[in-house]
């Protein structure tokens, strides 16, 4: 996604098309007032940078930038992802067909306890550190990270991250697919959006607590890096 090109964002048969203002851009992750609206969580339009989108058509505390990745970044990663030891994702005994690495901490779906797991790799420091500063959190506070790997066909199903984390952030890698959401508890439309190569999203507020998202089967593969923050309430 390019400056001045608009973004197609789908509510079930209704679509907006979101056109970005090129007059109120400012270089990324520097301004004050993108971090007064990742922090207030409420949907203002974020017309101050070049790859964001006004949040209003989605849950509040969803923040989406394309291009957050360099090519370059994103082929220097992928170096490394792509000779990890992945394992099939294990949910209650069933195994997904993505199949993941986890660092920092691991999720027992029969538990439902979160346990510590090995340190985060050191290729991924520098994304965490980048990713903290897109969140306006501190680098510190991101405690987990999951590297999956989606071959074609590779669904998610409609879930809420485990309620041990509290925020979520996502890099997608190598291929575009479509993340959905739906409110957990009411009847509602649902709202989609492509997540292109090299983009990066934040789930935080009500979109963290209060919707439900998925993934319908991926067309390529696609490599995703999950970030999560440690609940502390």
């Amino acid at each position: 996604m390019r400056r001045g090109q608009h973004m197609q964002l789908t509510m079930g048969e209704e679509t907006a098309k979101i056109f970005r203002n090129p007059s109120d851009l400012t270089s990324r992750g520097k301004s004050p007032r993108t971090r007064e609206y990742l922090f207030d969580m409420k949907p203002k339009l974020m017309m101050n940078q070049p790859s964001l989108f006004p949040v209003s058509i989605f849950p509040q505390g969803f923040v989406y930038e394309s291009d957050f990745l360099s090519a370059g970044e994103e082929s220097t990663l992928l170096s490394y992802i792509r000779n990890l030891d992945f394992a099939p994702f294990d949910f209650h005994g069933y195994q997904a067909r993505r199949r993941v690495v986890q660092y920092g901490w691991t999720y027992d779906f029969g538990t439902r306890q979160a346990n510590a797991g090995a340190p985060l790799a050191n290729f991924l420091h520098p994304l965490c550190d980048r990713a903290a500063e897109f969140a306006g959190i501190s680098p510190e506070s991101i405690v987990q990270a999951t590297v999956a790997e989606y071959s074609p066909g590779t669904p998610i199903g409609w879930h809420r991250d485990v309620p041990q984390f509290e925020m979520v952030i996502g890099i997608s890698l190598l291929s575009t697919c479509k993340m959905r959401f739906k409110p957990m508890r009411v009847e509602a439309k649902i709202l989609s959006i492509e997540l292109e190569p090299r983009s990066i999203y934040m789930l935080a507020g009500e979109a963290r607590w209060y919707f439900q998202h998925s993934i319908p089967p991926v067309k390529e593969l696609r490599y995703s890096i999950t970030l999560r923050t440690r609940r502390t309430t």
